[in-house]
């Protein structure tokens, strides 16, 4: 069953408004669900427009990944948190909220890839000229044998929503 934005004065439809969420974010939230069991983790991530999914990287063992292999559906978030008003009773955020599914990533240009991608949205830094530049040490993304002992992920993005609160204009 879909079920729609409760105040719809408060959504988000526009596309690229909600891809630039999770462009401006570092952090998505996702749950997880194995069995009956439910699981919520934080990942550092990136998005990339073009093929609308999101990228991440982490251990090769643990329960996020014995979640994401036994049932590879998520619904996830994104929130930009521009604080709490003082004497208003109100907070001010932006969010967006997903649906979709983990595919992990075995080929190794694949995962070269997909990290350099997260390595180029996660670790600029201004340089005097006003333009930004990746650090030298993130093209060293590591030979062919660390990769392969390395999990990459993505997920692809089915379903995208959005809300913001009522004194930011989104």
């Amino acid at each position: 069953m879909k079920y729609h934005v409760r105040r719809m004065d408060r959504e988000i439809k526009d596309p690229a408004k909600l891809e630039k969420v999770l462009r401006e974010t570092q952090y998505i939230t996702i749950a997880l669900c194995r069995g009956n069991e439910p699981y919520l983790v934080s990942l550092s991530h990136s998005y990339d427009e073009d093929v609308k999914c999101l990228y991440f990287h982490c251990a090769s063992t643990g329960k996020k990944l014995d979640y994401m292999k036994t049932n590879p559906r998520v619904w996830g978030q994104a929130i930009i948190d521009r604080g709490y008003v003082e004497g208003e009773c109100n907070h001010l955020y932006v969010t967006t909220m997903f649906e979709g599914r983990v595919e992990l990533i075995e080929d190794i240009p694949e995962k070269r890839r997909i990290l350099s991608h997260m390595f180029t949205r996660q670790e600029r830094r201004p340089t005097t000229s006003g333009k930004t530049e990746v650090d030298p040490h993130v093209a060293r993304i590591g030979k062919d044998a660390e990769l392969k002992g390395m999990t990459v992920g993505r997920i692809i993005i089915e379903e995208l929503t959005g809300k913001h609160s009522k004194d930011i204009e989104y």
